[in-house]
């Protein structure tokens, strides 16, 4: 319901997908569904972006199951990344790692 009024259709499922492979690095081909969603100019980070509003506007039980799961990913990317210094501080965290 929240995907039909305030999102796109499938962009949840797309965004949790592209932020796994974001995180556990595999080169895969985005599937012709996912295409409008992974373009260049956008970039991996739109993915958690997505997530992150997804969290805040969806009620309690929904978003702790996805929550859930982005938490698991989250911590994937925090053990195989780092701190990145010169990254603009305002940035979400996701942003400020390398």
């Amino acid at each position: 319901m929240l995907e039909r009024e305030r999102l796109s259709p499938g962009v949840v499922a797309v965004a949790l997908s592209v932020w796994s492979v974001r995180v556990h690095g595999t080169g895969r081909r985005w599937r012709r569904w996912e295409a409008e969603f992974t373009c260049p100019c956008c970039g991996e980070g739109w993915a958690r972006d997505k997530l992150q509003d997804t969290l805040f506007m969806l009620p309690p039980r929904a978003a702790g199951e996805l929550r859930a799961q982005v938490e698991r990913l989250d911590a994937v990317l925090l053990g195989r990344t780092h701190h990145e210094p010169t990254a603009d501080p305002e940035s979400a965290w996701w942003h400020r790692r390398c």
